[in-house]
């Protein structure tokens, strides 16, 4: 799979299941990424045949997040669209349910797709790690409150401020995770097996079952949206950002100027 067409989507009955394919750089987001991202999404929503999606990746990581040399070039900006945000996705307007399968290690815009999802399958040996402060970012992608929904205050905090990762298990224990499964070959059947679930029921029931559960979830969001906005413009506006992910790249230790 090439650069080209680094995300498919696949229909298996009223399921989509959209895989990103780009593994040789860990499912890194690009531009070309968010924008066929984007497009599925909207696919997926406009056709009734289609009634669960599944978010899926191929390798053995499920996706590092943003593609550091794009942001390292400046170019961080056109990871986002401007309609559906980071990836295409994590402010898409969405109303049918999206199950993340997840096979491997997740790291920062990588979680924050996952916690745009509805439901979460994991592998025992995937992991799930926030890493942008040590780049100089911030989880602005939603993450930096979704995860305060996901997880107890400390641990939240912990994610963001210090960026160790969270192993599946205790993701699961936590309530993060719906369905732990042994290895990453277990992940996709189990998050079919869920999908297939969720489609014998009603559409209108499930749609509408979705919406009254995401606005519990959800209110307040836009104000946190504008508090994150504000936060995100106050770090990309310091030397950090660039610095961070130019050592990333040149596997050195950053060299803070604030």
């Amino acid at each position: 799979m090439s650069d080209q067409n680094p995300v498919t989507l696949e229909r298996n009955g009223p399921i989509a299941i959209v895989t990103l394919h780009r593994p040789a750089v860990r499912n890194a987001i690009s531009a070309a990424m968010a924008e066929a991202i984007e497009n599925f999404v909207h696919e997926i929503e406009t056709d009734p045949s289609l009634r669960v999606a599944i978010l899926a990746a191929k390798g053995p990581i499920f996706c590092a997040g943003a593609d550091l040399a794009e942001v390292a070039a400046g170019r961080g900006m056109s990871l986002a669209r401007p309609d559906t945000g980071f990836a295409g996705f994590v402010d898409a307007k969405r109303t049918k349910p999206w199950i993340a399968a997840v096979q491997g290690p997740a790291h920062g815009g990588g979680v924050e797709i996952t916690l745009s999802c509805d439901m979460v399958v994991a592998a025992e040996t995937a992991s799930f790690t926030l890493p942008e402060v040590r780049r100089g970012l911030i989880a602005g992608a939603n993450g930096s409150f979704r995860i305060a929904r996901y997880l107890p205050r400390p641990l939240a905090i912990e994610m963001l401020i210090v960026g160790h990762p969270l192993p599946a298990s205790r993701a699961h224990a936590l309530g993060m995770v719906n369905s732990l499964v042994p290895t990453a070959d277990d992940v996709l059947p189990e998050a079919l097996r869920l999908a297939q679930l969720v489609a014998a029921n009603s559409p209108l029931a499930v749609r509408e079952s979705l919406r009254v559960v995401r606005a519990a979830a959800d209110q307040g969001e836009q104000d946190l949206r504008a508090l994150q906005a504000d936060a995100v413009g106050i770090v990309l506006a310091g030397p950090d950002v660039k610095e961070g992910a130019s050592a990333f790249i040149e596997k050195r230790q950053p060299e803070w100027r604030t």
